[in-house]
């Protein structure tokens, strides 16, 4: 199982519902929600255009970085 929470933290911290991330990928709310609950790996491309949305790392959404911040240490 492939666990998301950063994904559900940076819809909250936006009020953005499911069903709005998921227009964005356009893809279900089912699909996106699967993502969010560890049922569904996320495609790189999804990935990409959340971390783009969001302004973070994919590594700060797949949780191997602790900080949104670029190595150089300019936030994305």
């Amino acid at each position: 199982m492939y666990k998301y929470e950063r994904l559900r933290n940076l819809r909250e911290e936006r009020k953005m519902t499911q069903p709005q991330i998921a227009n964005l990928l356009k893809i279900t709310r089912q699909q996106y929600s699967l993502y969010e609950i560890g049922r569904r790996e996320i495609p790189v491309h999804h990935l990409r255009i959340l971390a783009m949305f969001y302004g973070v790392s994919s590594d700060y959404i797949l949780e191997i970085a602790d900080t949104n911040e670029t190595k150089e240490g300019e936030k994305m």
